[in-house]
């Protein structure tokens, strides 16, 4: 049998799993990628349960991926917005969405991420197809890809042109 933890393993992937392996880390660490802060969105955009968020979203703080932010006094509510090391997971993320693309979906990717200056496709290095920056999470925009079905993807995702207002000059 698996054991239910890696800490006997020494070895940076077993960590990494200690923090970030299960499905529901990582999928809230995607949507944090994408800008999502507050509890009631996450919930809203993955369906999971109130008390295995609240779980998850504890734990992400106390590994500090998280910072916990007080936007509400009345009712007393709080935000988790991406630390430093939080914002580092968006390499992971990309490879294995990269990876999801070109194996499991058969090229047709559900989304795809466009460099939020210019316009031009990520590829699988993060790298800028167009203007060749290399781009992290904040430089980032989602749009609906080729296996793609819009309403599914949230709202950062309608289908259209990056705007003027969104590229730098």
């Amino acid at each position: 049998m698996l054991p239910r933890t890696y800490e006997q393993e020494i070895c940076s992937v077993a960590a990494t799993l200690e923090v970030l392996g299960d499905r529901w880390t990582l999928l809230i660490a995607r949507d944090a990628c994408l800008g999502v802060t507050r509890f009631a969105d996450f919930q809203a955009r993955l369906g999971i349960a109130r008390t295995v968020l609240s779980d998850r979203l504890t734990r992400l703080t106390e590994a500090g991926i998280f910072e916990r932010r007080r936007y509400s006094e009345q009712p007393e509510r709080f935000e988790y917005v991406l630390t430093e090391r939080g914002r580092d997971i968006w390499p992971i993320l990309n490879s294995l969405m990269t990876w999801g693309d070109r194996h499991l979906k058969g090229g047709q990717a559900p989304y795809v991420i466009h460099h939020r200056r210019c316009g031009g496709h990520i590829d699988d290095r993060r790298r800028c197809e167009t203007c060749g920056q290399e781009v992290d999470v904040t430089d980032v925009v989602r749009l609906p890809g080729p296996g793609g079905r819009p309403a599914e993807l949230g709202p950062d995702a309608e289908s259209r042109q990056i705007t003027e207002s969104e590229q730098i000059g």
